[in-house]
């Protein structure tokens, strides 16, 4: 096997699930918080760029859709090939998966560049925030590659039982961000285009990184490859990953239409809000990192009691997380809103979402291991209807009549999204409980290339 790999086939559940979780979850607070550094800097530049930079974020989820497409069906292959312990195969998915990856990149270019302009006036976007929200959203769109290549080696990495060296890379890149946004927004006067360029820089030296360390861990430099058959494989995990991405993508930009009715202000404060959220799911967010590595691995090692065990354990874990979270959301949003912006109306409008959606709390835990263990286990397709019918048809059609046709109060939208996502993982659980008992009852029924049209 490749060196330096963790073996997630042997050992205590519990164990791998703190060892993965700990520092994928660390990653991830240092990239939201990274973000937040940008709407705190957007912030001081003007209330107008702070509105353009959340607007430009929607749009620039585009780019983490294919990203996060490709780090999860990355992590898919490669992770049960580790499992089987077949060497050779592992340096070829990922080879594959960086060429396939490259092409991606390509297409999240050109698709960004035709729909920006549209998207960012469907947002709401008032006349004097647009061309804040353009300026960002057009330097990101040409670095888009530097984030599909960082999702491909992290995505290894993970399958390879490392998320520690992703979380080193965000890390170093948070830090690097305090010192180039000031540096080329207020010395070098490049305003927005200078929160972009920085970010473009830092994920270039981040994907540089951990191609780095992939090399210690595979023996060699990754060579980018095009084979078709393997690029299919790939495709079935990646292109329902990233559909899924791309329903919450859509789904958020509908609700920020919805929101923006009420005002670009009141957008900013949702905005903001979301990505407090975000910061208090991220230990969720590492356990479903985990999951997928740990689900991934064993999956290929045909050790079936080990993956019902991992989901069991994952959930009391997330239970706790989630026993944590929910007061910080309910007292102290207020707070948290008021270090970003003195504006009454984003302060109200973030703190009314994070007490509502607090409810919801669990749920969102709930969704991210089943689909985790789904994902793991080859069979994307059911989080791809759910997150359809849960991020943007439900959502979409109860908004309209909520506040179009009715003209309720956006309280209202707040209190459907809660209702949704209670539901939704009711069914997530039930399902990936009844397709995990079918694996540890029936486990020679495993076939780690079997797509989800076909029966297992």
């Amino acid at each position: 096997m490749p060196s330096g790999h963790r073996d997630l086939t042997q050992g205590p559940i519990g164990s791998h699930l703190i060892a993965l979780a700990v520092p994928a979850a660390m990653g991830m607070i240092f990239n939201t918080l990274y973000n937040l550094t940008d709407f705190w800097f957007a912030g001081m530049l003007s209330d107008n760029a702070l509105a353009g930079v959340s607007i430009a974020g929607s749009v620039f989820f585009l780019i983490i859709g294919g990203s996060i497409g490709m780090q999860t069906g990355t992590t898919a292959m490669v992770a049960a090939e580790v499992g089987k312990g077949n060497t050779s195969t592992v340096i070829d998915w990922v080879d594959q998966a960086t060429g396939l990856g490259i092409v991606i990149s390509l297409l999240c270019l050109i698709g960004g560049l035709f729909v920006a302009d549209p998207l960012i006036a469907f947002l709401g976007a008032d006349a004097d925030v647009q061309p804040y929200a353009k300026k960002y959203v057009i330097i990101v769109l040409w670095g888009c590659i530097t984030f599909v290549l960082a999702g491909v080696a992290a995505g290894a990495l993970m399958a390879l039982g490392d998320t520690a060296s992703n979380r080193n890379a965000l890390a170093v890149g948070l830090i690097a961000n305090f010192i180039l946004n000031p540096l080329l927004i207020f010395g070098l006067k490049l305003g927005v285009g200078g929160l972009a360029l920085a970010t473009i820089i830092i994920k270039a030296c981040s994907a540089l990184y951990l191609f780095w360390v992939l090399k210690q861990r595979l023996g060699r430099w990754v060579k980018p490859s095009f084979g078709l058959t393997h690029w299919k494989e790939l495709l079935r995990q990646v292109l329902p990953a990233s559909f899924n991405m791309l329903t919450v993508i859509l789904g958020g930009f509908i609700t920020m239409a919805f929101i923006g009715r009420f005002g670009s202000q009141h957008v900013a404060g949702y905005s903001v809000g979301l990505r407090l959220e975000q910061i208090l799911l991220l230990p969720a967010l590492g356990l479903n990192s985990a999951v997928m590595a740990l689900v991934g691995q064993n999956f290929g090692a045909n050790k079936p009691e080990r993956i019902l065990e991992t989901y069991k354990k994952a959930m009391l874990t997330g239970f706790c997380i989630a026993l944590f979270s929910m007061p910080i959301m309910v007292f102290f949003s207020p707070t948290l809103l008021s270090f970003f912006s003195s504006n009454e109306n984003m302060i109200s409008t973030g703190t009314t979402y994070l007490r509502i959606d607090a409810i919801a709390f669990f749920a969102y835990v709930v969704l991210f291991v089943s689909v985790a263990s789904l994902q793991a286990i080859k069979k994307p397709l059911f989080p791809m209807y759910l997150g359809l019918a849960r991020q943007l048809v439900i959502p979409a059609t109860i908004n309209y009549f909520l506040i179009v046709v009715f003209d309720l109060p956006m309280i209202t939208m707040f209190l459907s999204t809660v209702a949704v996502v209670l539901c939704s993982a009711v069914v997530s659980h039930i399902y990936t409980w009844r397709k995990l008992n079918t694996l540890a009852m029936h486990p020679e029924s495993i076939s780690i290339t079997a797509p989800d049209s076909k029966p297992t």
